[in-house]
């Protein structure tokens, strides 16, 4: 397998601003032995203590794994460092997608020991429930390495929600995360990333899918709280008869930047893609990417970008690319941008709401979850986490 490079320049961080070192935190088997302060922070970002409804939990707090665990048989859920261990093949999957020399970021993680999280579902098995993963910031100005790899064999089919979080008392760090996803023949993968970060953090996840023929992958990516300076591009390469969705919900607060875009490469006859995003800057900027590149004849793909501004100090960049190798395929794409008409909030001023209220209700309507297909309980979940994001911004 080939290593995939994100040729895009990436927005420049002075790295040795940040501590690469934390206190080793150590292993709870019982969810409830983390303090309720934290978990009250992770919880936000989607993670279920009961563990009622999953099929395994992750979490890794700084540095440190303080859990994995899974409620399956036929699913596994581990560290990283330890699946290395465990599985001789290891290597075939860690740094085969992603490339170690891609920009300063994927080199950063290289050169740490290998931390984050493991999940596997073996042949034919399908995940009752979802599998949870939280990664969590605990230390102030903490720089934190992940490498995550997921696999779902033949066939199998795997329901991930993770969620990445920080303590109440961060309000600055660095989050470097790897993520190579490995989607076999005739598998199914929905990953639901839930982000929940601090006003002063920068993340940079690096991200690449294979997914086999036959095979479908769905990523469905939700940042409502402010953040300092995110930028992710992922990028999911189809062969034949395969299909990827990538589904954002994207919100900016004043001082949040957002450079996300989503990125599929269909090199299999019959293989298909859409990309969607509804953007809504309150004051922050979005640059909304997205990229289709069809390389053989019989795919077809769409690309869609929605933003709206709701602040005069909102900014929305929508960049969708096509490009085309063949004749013999169907692509397209559409963009919009713009703001909340007058007469709209009049009219639902005009029926008992205030101000605030029409605001919040236009822009609940356009971040309808309903674009990411999640299962009923899920989307319940992230339908309360946009409701949250509304009452605080509005």
């Amino acid at each position: 397998m080939s290593e995939v490079k994100d040729d895009r320049r990436s927005s420049p961080l002075d790295l040795d601003r940040y501590r690469r070192s934390s206190r080793e935190r150590s292993y709870r088997k019982n969810l409830k032995e983390i303090s309720p302060r934290e978990r009250r922070r992770m919880e936000a970002a989607g993670l279920d203590f009961s563990g009622k409804g999953r099929s395994g939990t992750f979490i890794q707090m700084d540095q440190s794994v303080v859990h994995a665990q899974s409620a399956q048989k036929g699913v596994e859920v581990l560290g990283v460092e330890e699946a290395g261990k465990k599985y001789s093949w290891f290597d075939d999957y860690f740094w085969k997608l992603v490339s170690a020399g891609q920009d300063e970021y994927t080199r950063e993680v290289s050169q740490n020991a290998p931390r984050g999280y493991f999940l596997r579902t073996l042949a034919g098995v399908k995940t009752a429930f979802p599998l949870q993963s939280c990664l969590f910031l605990g230390k102030k100005n903490l720089l934190q390495s992940v490498h995550n790899i997921i696999i779902a064999e033949e066939n199998s089919e795997l329901n991930i929600i993770t969620g990445c979080a920080t303590a109440s008392y961060v309000k600055e760090g660095l989050h470097l995360g790897i993520s190579e996803i490995y989607v076999k023949s005739g598998a199914r993968v929905t990953f639901t990333m839930i982000h929940n970060w601090a006003e002063e953090v920068a993340v940079r996840p690096r991200t690449v899918t294979m997914v086999e023929e036959g095979g479908t992958f769905i990523s469905n990516y939700i940042c409502l709280k402010p953040v300092k300076n995110l930028q992710m591009y992922p990028t999911a390469i189809l062969k034949k008869g395969a299909v990827a969705s990538f589904n954002s919900i994207l919100f900016a607060h004043p001082g949040s930047s957002l450079d996300v875009g989503s990125r599929v490469i269909l090199k299999g006859e019959g293989s298909r893609a859409e990309v969607v995003s509804r953007a809504v800057s309150n004051g922050g900027t979005i640059i909304a990417r997205g990229y289709l590149r069809g390389e053989v004849k019989g795919i077809r793909a769409h690309l869609e970008c929605r933003g709206l501004i709701i602040s005069r100090k909102g900014k929305i960049h929508a960049i969708p690319e096509l490009e085309a190798l063949v004749s013999d395929l169907d692509m397209s794409h559409e963009a919009a941008v713009g703001k909340i008409a007058r007469e709209e909030i009049e009219y639902l001023m005009a029926r008992g709401l205030s101000e605030g209220e029409a605001t919040s209700t236009i822009v609940r309507g356009f971040m309808d979850v309903s674009i990411l297909g999640l299962p009923p309980a899920l989307e319940k979940q992230v339908d309360q986490a946009i409701s949250a994001c509304e009452k605080e911004a509005f």
